[in-house]
């Protein structure tokens, strides 16, 4: 057995300006050149969970396990794997939490990580972590059960600097433009106090109506009650309740928002009859509905949400796929995005053809697609975004938001697609110091493999260079435009 030793005090912590970049000698110094021609571009995050408080507040950050730690259901989640709970990262209950401990040392919490660093080898949240604790934090050891202090200290001095605070992070980090995403009840008070402090076109709201479309929440009820007090709509039927959609689309707009976002497990968008519709949301009201009635109703939702983006112009994003909360127990007690939350096969072909032969070439429409489902590249989302105006490819999205899949995402819709009905990097995350590490490796990976492009004499270089810079800025902006 070799002896044991502690890798991270083996050398001062550093990070390869070439990683993530191909590593084929040829391709290499083709893909160094594109990277810099997109490395210090501002960054569009228009599809972003980080709260919107947080910007309206502007209060310092808590310590660094509240800030990195707990927020990031990417991190819990492999922590959890190898026998973490939830509650030992400091993650709370949102129910009744009898017998759950939580640990409130934040400094406990972050030593835990550390510990736990080595199971993050060959993860994109390695990536992510490694590049905001290096180049935001300036630490300088490797995390690790010996260095956890010693990093927690560092990180912790830096958040006590008042140039830390959220809104001076977004000229640090450099971000033109970040999305929030609100439930369809918000009153957006938050996003008026910002729009006051000259924030408004920086800090947009985005439409999130999950709550109160999917019938099969244990909170739908109370939701619909919460949208008709913020809209003054009588919920009571469902014309009073489209109509409430609608009040709440406008304030949205509005107040800035440039898209509604939607997290179905299905990408089914039948409609309904007014009639069956009406008569599906009186049995929901009178807790009479079937799972048949809230999955119909769920895709007669999304047909009527692409109409309203069809008048109003919010950009429609979807992003279908995902099981939530498999372990129904973790979901009782710490609530939503815990962790458990698991890819299902996808279907889109059939799905959206009752929304794109409705929308699909209408001018005032656009709809963003994102999928978890790798067998959809090639076969159904590259060819629909090929053909119908109104379609743009969402970037890879949460377990695809890494180095490998993003390059077989490339390799496998461009073809068929071409660059242009691309999203461009979408990075979909609350953990808001990732977001600069995110779209570093997103422009990494597509200088990538735009340099293979080139060496293969595919592109030529001035074309590979245009098309990076769209990939990583002028295609969010585009995807993402103010109607």
């Amino acid at each position: 057995m070799p002896a044991s030793i502690d890798p991270a005090s083996a050398q001062p912590w550093t990070l390869h300006p070439d990683r993530a970049l191909p590593a084929d000698p040829a391709v290499r110094p083709i893909a160094r050149d594109l990277y810099a021609q997109t490395k210090g571009l501002p960054l569009v995050s228009m599809h972003g969970h980080v709260p919107v408080e947080w910007f309206a507040d502007n209060r310092a950050f808590p310590n660094p396990a509240e800030l990195i730690v707990v927020p990031d259901h990417y991190l819990v989640r492999l922590l959890v794997s190898q026998g973490l709970r939830n509650e030992q990262l400091g993650v709370r209950p949102v129910a009744d939490g009898a017998g759950v401990v939580v640990e409130e040392d934040p400094r406990e919490v972050w030593r835990r990580f550390c510990a736990g660093w080595k199971h993050f080898r060959g993860t994109a949240t390695r990536f992510w972590l490694e590049t905001a604790l290096v180049e935001i934090f300036g630490v300088t050891q490797r995390p690790s059960e010996a260095t956890a202090d010693a990093t927690f200290d560092a990180v912790a001095a830096v958040l006590a600097d008042e140039e830390f605070r959220p809104r001076r992070l977004l000229d640090r980090f450099g971000i033109e433009i970040i999305a929030t995403t609100d439930p369809a009840w918000a009153t957006l008070d938050d996003h008026a106090k910002l729009a006051a402090d000259g924030y408004g076109d920086r800090v947009v709201p985005t439409f999130r109506p999950d709550p109160v479309v999917l019938l099969d929440r244990p909170t739908w009820r109370a939701d619909v009650e919460r949208l008709g007090e913020a809209s003054g709509e009588d919920v009571a039927t469902y014309a009073g309740y489209l109509a409430a959609l609608r009040v709440q689309r406008a304030r949205f707009k509005a107040a800035g928002a440039r898209a509604t976002d939607h997290g179905h497990l299905s990408a089914d968008t039948t409609p309904l009859t007014d009639t069956e519709a009406g008569r599906i949301y009186a049995a929901a009201l009178a807790g009479e509905a079937t799972a048949a009635d809230a999955d119909a109703f769920a895709g007669h939702m999304l047909f009527q949400m692409a109409a309203m983006s069809a008048e109003d112009g919010l950009v429609m994003q979807l992003h279908p796929g995902v099981l939530r909360d498999h372990d129904r127990t973790k979901h009782a007690v710490f609530g939503p995005d815990t962790g458990f939350d698991i890819p299902v096969v996808t279907e889109y072909t059939r799905s959206l053809r009752p929304l794109l032969e409705a929308f699909g070439h209408h001018p005032g429409f656009r709809v963003v697609l994102f999928t978890v489902d790798e067998d959809t590249f090639s076969r159904e989302l590259a060819p629909l975004a090929g053909v119908y105006p109104a379609v743009r490819l969402g970037a890879p999205w949460w377990f695809l938001d890494a180095p490998d899949a993003m390059r077989r995402f490339r390799e496998d819709v461009t073809e068929t697609a071409g660059f242009s009905n691309m999203s461009g990097f979408v990075d979909d995350t609350r953990a808001f110091c990732s977001i600069p590490a995110r779209h570093d490796l997103a422009r990494r990976v597509d200088a990538g493999y735009l340099a293979r492009l080139v060496a293969e004499h595919r592109l030529d270089l001035d074309e590979a260079v245009d098309t990076a810079i769209d990939l990583a800025y002028r295609l969010p902006l585009l995807a993402y435009a103010k109607a």
